[in-house]
């Protein structure tokens, strides 16, 4: 998570946010350390803005905050999904949900879709959730060139 969080940052995305979710293997995530860590991305990176750090927050209490832009849900089930670089807007705000290594479980991605998530691919590889992670941030990041 901490190589994610740095890799991003220097991307340029706005939050992350851990979430605590059925399969979710990590319990606590140190946000002092975190800190820190998006700091000294952001500098060496020499981006003017800081990423919100989130937390750790449970996936449930997640989905129900406001958002204004696309949502989008990225998971292992059978079902229609767009590629991301299909789905993406071109400049509008987005959120996108990276389920842990065991996947968002059947409940979670009801849940999501009833609170407007859309279901995404991000190709015909299966990823792990860092590098899943990362390259829903770059591919963001390359169609906003």
């Amino acid at each position: 998570m901490e190589w994610f969080a740095e890799k991003v940052t220097e991307i340029g995305i706005n939050a992350v946010t851990c979430l605590r979710s059925r399969y979710s293997e990590r319990k606590e995530v140190k946000e002092n350390r975190m800190q820190k860590i998006l700091v000294s991305a952001m500098k060496q990176s020499q981006k003017a803005t800081l990423p919100d750090f989130g937390g750790l927050t449970d996936f449930k209490t997640f989905i129900r905050q406001p958002f204004e832009g696309e949502k989008y849900i990225v998971h292992c089930q059978p079902g229609d999904k767009t590629l991301l670089k299909q789905a993406y807007p071109v400049g509008s705000n987005a959120l996108i949900l990276i389920g842990p290594e065991g996947d968002f479980s059947e409940e979670e991605v009801v849940l999501a879709l009833q609170h407007g998530f859309k279901p995404i691919s991000l190709g015909e590889s299966r990823l792990r959730t860092e590098t899943a992670a990362l390259v829903a941030c770059h591919t963001l990041h390359v169609l906003n060139m």
